[in-house]
């Protein structure tokens, strides 16, 4: 197994592209530290999902926007690993309205969560990671980093953030044996159509943005961890700070 004996921490491991990475992680090997902030049910399914495949769950309540949180997540890892090979950066959140109609409150809150956090759990995993050699950093991002989309503006903003982050920290974490790279999905049927669906009828909606995906179809999440688990393996390892779009030709301009 390619992550035998590693242990991977997934923010944001309740549901979705979350959920399908933790347990992609756990059948190859990992222990998988499961991370929630509201909803306990679906992280303690996903939990016990990897406790059926044989490795070990550690759940964790923790708004990754907050930094004592996030202090006292690491702390937990910490605590029951005493190590670690593996940082997801999945947890995302964001008020979606137009750029006019945007408060503080909301602004500071997705980058804080979408952004901050990454540079901040980099910061409390390296250490955790030099104990192990080396590891590996992967962020979620989204298309909307470069991309205008409807009422997305602080979200965008906050996961153009985050692939900067993940360049910087790329170059700087690579001498310590630690690979960061993202993950920039495209649309993902679990989650990034939950905002487009209220604003209107779900399966229009859901046949529109099918029709603009030159694969004809949409990404799944376990596609997306088949990626995040790639960039989290030896084959990767001269990949550094790089952002790699998931998205079936989805962003690429089309000439008909």
């Amino acid at each position: 197994m390619m992550f035998q004996n590693k242990t991977a921490l997934v923010t944001g491991s309740g549901r979705g592209i979350g959920r399908a990475t933790a347990l992609h992680f756990a059948r190859h090997g990992a222990d998988v530290i499961v991370n929630f902030f509201r909803n306990r049910v679906p992280a303690e399914e996903t939990a016990h999902e990897i406790e059926k495949l044989g490795r070990r769950a550690l759940v964790v309540k923790a708004d990754v926007g907050d930094l004592d949180d996030l202090n006292r997540l690491f702390d937990e890892v910490k605590k029951e690993f005493d190590a670690l090979d593996i940082l997801v950066h999945n947890a995302a959140s964001g008020y979606n309205r137009p750029a006019l109609e945007q408060k503080p409150k909301g602004w500071e809150w997705t980058m804080n969560i979408n952004a901050r956090a990454l540079l901040f759990a980099a910061q409390r995993a390296t250490p955790l990671m030099e104990n192990r050699g080396g590891g590996k950093i992967v962020s979620i991002s989204s298309p909307g980093s470069a991309r205008v989309l409807p009422d997305y503006v602080v979200v965008g903003a906050s996961k153009a953030a985050l692939e900067s982050l993940t360049r910087y920290l790329g170059v700087e974490l690579i001498l310590k044996g630690i690979n960061v790279n993202a993950v920039s999905p495209g649309v993902v049927k679990t989650d990034a159509l939950n905002h487009f669906s209220s604003m209107g009828n779900q399966d229009r909606i859901l046949q529109d943005f099918i029709q603009q995906v030159p694969a004809g179809r949409l990404v799944t999440p376990e596609e997306v961890a088949e990626v995040v688990g790639f960039l989290c393996t030896p084959a990767a390892e001269m990949i550094v700070g790089q952002t790699i779009v998931v998205d079936g030709g989805y962003t690429l301009p089309i000439s008909k």
